[in-house]
């Protein structure tokens, strides 16, 4: 089990960005949750099997979402126990 969290800059609010990644998420066994940040970047804390939250974090790169991205910081994180689902957090 491995868990991250992920800034994007960019044009990443409003445009959908946090429910195009909610819908990428359903496609993936990945658990977390993804909001907006004061400062107009978007949060992305994302866990699972180390390949599961790879190929999601490459599937949102690879989307549409893509072209609003300007930078992405990834950190480590530890994994949350009992995390259950993906959400948007408002």
């Amino acid at each position: 089990m491995t868990a991250c969290k992920v800034f994007y800059e960019g044009r990443v609010q409003g445009v959908g960005f946090r429910y195009t990644v909610k819908r990428i998420a359903t496609g993936y066994e990945v658990t977390g949750c993804v909001r907006n940040l004061a400062d107009g970047r978007v949060e992305l804390n994302a866990q699972g099997e180390e390949n599961e939250v790879a190929s999601f974090l490459d599937a949102i790169a690879k989307s549409d979402l893509g072209s609003l991205i300007s930078h992405t910081e990834k950190h480590e994180a530890a994994p949350a126990k009992g995390s259950r689902g993906f959400e948007i957090s408002f």
